[in-house]
């Protein structure tokens, strides 16, 4: 076990993430020592909305860490997930070289750290300081770029051919997130821990909405949090996120709306569900009369 440890214990995990706003529940703090302890990242896999990147971004408040993320998108390369190489300044260089200078010469001068331009997953190994390392929505990349990853979450480093081998000065604090859009290769699933998150149940849903927005009434949260059950149980394009649910419950309050019936939820209904056709669906299905 690394003597720069994360969390002293899942009960430690549980109530450092507590004290920064993440209500976790026994999996999910385990989860997080563990992945502390033994120096493995996380993949954590579940639907849009349910506090995956949060977690993420709650471990490095938790912890005094900083948080570097790497945000997946199709079309996602190593340019942009772990280096590149300043060409036009090399250019400069190579223009402002003696012409007497022989080309190996030349060449070992321009790829140099000095023209290196590191990004989020080489970032993250060449820190010396506690770093959360959050590979954010890796399902959404190209089955190539997890190539990309095995190097890092297996050893902790990076292959650059022209300088060698780069290894972590500090081990990160890994988490990968996924919604599940597609199947992840076996490979990269072997070198982590896993963990599913789903959408938390009502009585935890309605402790984070009371821990996060002052003012809001018992009454009023457990009002919303079954409303926000009953819209997740229908087939809608975007079920309420916890967030959303947060959000929800500023809204109520900053309106001054001390209970939920059905005229709020028709007023207010443009907070949780982004879709004309959820919200219609929702109208109709809870009998709202609108």
């Amino acid at each position: 076990m690394s003597t720069n440890a994360w969390f002293q214990s899942p009960d430690d995990a549980a109530k450092r993430l507590d004290a920064v706003g993440y209500l976790t529940d026994i999996p999910t703090a385990t989860t997080a020592y563990l992945t502390g302890a033994l120096e493995k990242p996380l993949l954590l896999e579940g639907p849009a909305g349910v506090g995956k990147t949060e977690l993420a971004k709650a471990v490095a408040r938790a912890t005094g860490a900083e948080l570097i993320r790497l945000q997946c998108y199709e079309g996602l390369d190593e340019a942009r997930a772990l280096y590149e190489w300043n060409y036009k300044k090399q250019l400069l260089r190579i223009q402002a070289t003696d012409t007497s200078q022989d080309w190996e010469q030349t060449h070992d001068d321009i790829f140099t750290d000095e023209f290196l331009l590191t990004r989020p997953l080489l970032t993250a190994i060449r820190r010396s300081e506690p770093t959360v390392l959050l590979i954010d929505e890796v399902d959404k990349t190209d089955v190539e770029v997890e190539g990309l990853l095995l190097e890092i979450l297996s050893d902790f480093q990076v292959t650059i051919p022209e300088l060698g081998t780069v290894s972590a000065v500090r081990k990160p604090f890994v988490i990968l997130t996924s919604n599940a859009s597609r199947e992840l290769s076996e490979a990269v699933k072997r070198r982590c821990l896993y963990l599913h998150l789903d959408y938390p149940e009502s009585k935890r849903e309605k402790e984070i909405v009371l821990s996060q927005v002052p003012g809001v009434s018992d009454r009023l949260a457990g009002q919303l949090v079954d409303t926000i059950g009953r819209l997740r149980d229908l087939e809608l394009k975007k079920s309420p996120s916890i967030a959303e649910s947060v959000d929800w419950a500023r809204t109520l309050v900053a309106l001054q709306i001390g209970k939920l019936d059905d005229a709020a939820i028709t007023r207010t209904l443009g907070v949780v569900l982004k879709h004309r056709s959820d919200q219609e669906r929702a109208v109709r299905e809870l009998k709202l009369g609108r």
